[in-house]
């Protein structure tokens, strides 16, 4: 009879496989609040699946609390480590309730801890703080929250773009593990400096530093997270021993009989200067390499392409660049001209952007709506709100808007000077031009709609051709 040892093996090796999906897929972390919420509505036993099969992974019981505060006690650098109920109820969660994201942690470390250990020796923060990239994204660069914050360390985009975190249709740089770091260690910094308490400064990370300074004033002044515990939010209440517990757990992963022998790492690479169109798809396949391991490379370069006329800094697998060296300009020249004609015109028409464009400013005036000033400055509604980080439509008096208009234009007069130019003498029929869409058309003829333009035309989709014929009148 087979050993139920080995079984116990077959099984566990069985499940990391099945658990290793393509890193680009993988989901992020949790919210604190959700955890915080599966934690309250839980019991604290295990219930069996009975669909499960029958050899099933074992899970040894709590350890003492004097044990798990001991191990804390000697796992406590720079930060404190306390131990209390609240920290038990996520060490339980991270050993018990969700082992798998415990497992997939394990196999993630490898990726990206060596990276953050050099930026934080480099701004002379604590090692520890390696740890808040796992409570935020679950060591995924490309994991987006419900609040829109991207990124291993999450950034929203006014925070991303005040720490030199630019993005735009082409690439997002709080993807980019390298300069998020970077940007992550210098909003630490300042909220350490702020607060002079690295729990408040991990509170303010979460929630701002702004929400943390008012729940010490309504605390009555207390200096300490655990003193102003009760006039944080919930998400937030939950943020620092969540960190806590991720630590314990991830130190003491055995003792809780989580054992995860695979490792993710990233292929030997090396850079490559990039100073026009190139495509991803393209590249990878004259040189021999897997796309996925292209992408997860350089995971802030979510469109597959490098956009004509911006210089960027990519990484290769080392065989890869040997192979460039060999056919540098035939494969060079393939991969910048394979899906240009495509690409180029819907990052020109994507919502926010701002290629050969310019800035100006707009202060709203008193009755005025997002829609007005869309038509005054011929932009879409969601560019403005691109723009200008704005949710919803609900603007006030005396708000300064940033509008960016193309570069030669005079705002509404060269605008119009531009749509004669491509309408017959009649004013009948406008030529498409490249990244116009019908929305576009619709806007630049006032009372003209989208139905109408297609019903004028007699068209079953909304696809256009450059130089195509529309009849507009």
């Amino acid at each position: 009879m087979m050993n139920v040892r080995f079984l116990k093996k077959v099984f566990s090796i069985s499940a990391a496989l099945l658990s290793s999906v393509a890193f680009a897929q993988q989901e992020p972390a949790a919210d604190s609040l959700k955890i915080a919420l599966e934690l309250s509505l839980s019991s604290d036993s295990i219930k069996p699946n009975f669909l499960s099969p029958v050899v099933t992974e074992y899970i040894p019981g709590d350890d003492a609390p004097e044990l798990i505060a001991d191990r804390l006690s000697c796992l406590q650098r720079t930060i404190a480590l306390p131990y209390n109920d609240r920290v038990h109820a996520f060490i339980n969660y991270f050993t018990v309730r969700d082992r798998d994201y415990t497992r997939m942690i394990l196999r993630r470390q490898h990726l990206y801890f060596p990276l953050f250990e050099k930026h934080l020796a480099l701004y002379n923060l604590p090692e520890e703080l390696k740890y808040l990239a796992v409570i935020e994204s679950g060591l995924n660069p490309r994991a987006v929250s419900g609040a829109r914050a991207v990124g291993l360390w999450q950034f929203m985009s006014a925070t991303g773009k005040y720490f030199d975190l630019n993005h735009d249709w082409y690439q997002d740089e709080r993807m980019d593990p390298e300069k998020s770091t970077q940007a992550a260690c210098r909003y630490l910094s300042q909220l350490y400096s702020i607060f002079k308490d690295w729990h408040l400064a991990l509170a303010a990370y979460n929630s701002g530093p702004g929400t943390v300074a008012r729940a010490i004033k309504r605390s009555g002044n207390k200096r300490s997270f655990w003193e102003i515990y009760n006039f944080l939010p919930q998400e937030t209440r939950s943020y620092v021993p969540q960190y806590i517990a991720i630590i314990y757990a991830l130190n003491h992963a055995e003792e809780h009989n989580i054992i995860e022998p695979y490792k993710e790492e990233l292929l030997p690479n090396d850079t490559l200067l990039v100073t026009h169109y190139l495509h991803f798809e393209t590249f990878a396949k004259l040189t021999g390499t897997c796309l996925e391991e292209l992408q997860k490379l350089n995971p802030s370069i979510h469109r597959g392409a490098i956009p004509e006329g911006k210089t960027m800094t990519i990484y290769v697998p080392q065989f890869a660049k040997q192979k460039l060296d060999l056919n540098r300009s035939i494969i060079l020249d393939s991969a910048s001209k394979v899906g240009k004609n495509e690409i180029e015109p819907l990052a020109k028409n994507a919502f926010g952007n701002t290629d050969g464009k310019k800035v100006v400013n707009h202060k709203v005036k008193t009755g005025e709506g997002l829609g007005s000033i869309a038509k005054k400055y011929s932009v879409r509604i969601e560019d403005i709100k691109k723009w200008n980080n704005l949710s919803g439509n609900l603007i006030h008096p005396d708000k300064n808007l940033s509008i960016w208009i193309e570069a030669r234009s005079k705002v509404s007069s060269a605008s119009s000077l531009q749509i004669r130019n491509l309408i017959d003498k009649d004013g009948k029929i406008y030529t498409v031009q490249p990244g116009d869409t019908l929305w576009d058309i619709s806007r630049k003829f006032e009372g003209l709609t989208i139905e109408r333009i297609k019903s004028l035309n007699k068209m079953k989709t909304v696809k256009l051709q450059p130089g195509q014929k529309l009849i507009v009148g």
